[in-house]
């Protein structure tokens, strides 16, 4: 059955290449407009390039999670999953793993790009890595929790944003934290650690309070 849910999220994935593409191009583009306006950035290195990056990283998130479970919701396909599915949990598991490498996945390999364009030290892209590779599965975790509260809204866009923001703070500060170690030559490693928990526990929470928000979504259509 995993094996069989993991094929048909990664067609449906080659197939919506606009969930890949579009992220992407957001990161890049505002990139890019941090570099053109604020080239001081780029010239010289500071503390400002993480908190910078890390903000990115979230509204990029945040532009792919509305689309996490919104297909199937409109083509009736999520209903079928709920009741059909024997264990509802591991689809739901699932497609956040896909959505993850999709968006999460994709930000990490871009990384040795979008870093020096925003001031990181070549010295800090290997930390800034690990810090995202970390903390990026948290952010998908915890966001799916709001997109399947908001999968049934029409526009539920903004009501995403202000319930799964204030979760992403904690990976926002122990992520921008390990970025800017990783700048100074200092050791991260507690950071990690706590990065790397915080992703463990949103593991084991996030998809059963998925699951309930996308019944409660079903139930209500």
């Amino acid at each position: 059955m995993v094996g069989a849910l993991l094929l048909r999220e990664w067609k449906i994935l080659l197939r919506a290449r606009a969930s890949i593409v579009n992220p992407l191009a957001f990161l890049l583009l505002s990139t890019l407009l941090f570099a053109i306006a604020a080239p001081q950035l780029v010239a010289e290195p500071s503390q400002q390039a993480s908190g910078i990056l890390w903000v990115l990283v979230l509204f990029t998130q945040l532009l792919s999670l509305d689309a996490m479970f919104r297909r199937d919701y409109d083509s009736g396909t999520l209903e079928q999953s709920m009741i059909m599915a024997d264990v509802p949990f591991v689809a739901v598991l699932i497609r956040i793993f896909v959505q993850w490498l999709g968006t999460g996945l994709v930000i990490v390999i871009a990384t040795p790009v979008i870093g020096p364009l925003l001031g990181l030290s070549w010295a800090a892209v290997p930390g800034t890595m690990l810090a995202l590779l970390l903390g990026t599965p948290a952010l998908s975790l915890l966001g799916s929790i709001g997109a399947g509260i908001t999968v049934g809204f029409s526009r539920g866009g903004i009501i995403l944003a202000l319930l799964v923001l204030p979760l992403f703070l904690p990976v926002l500060i122990f992520g921008t934290d390990i970025v800017n170690a990783a700048g100074a030559g200092l050791n991260y490693t507690a950071q990690a650690y706590w990065l790397a928990l915080i992703t463990l526990a949103a593991l084991i929470v996030s998809p059963f309070a998925a699951l309930a928000g996308l019944k409660i979504s079903v139930e209500m259509q």
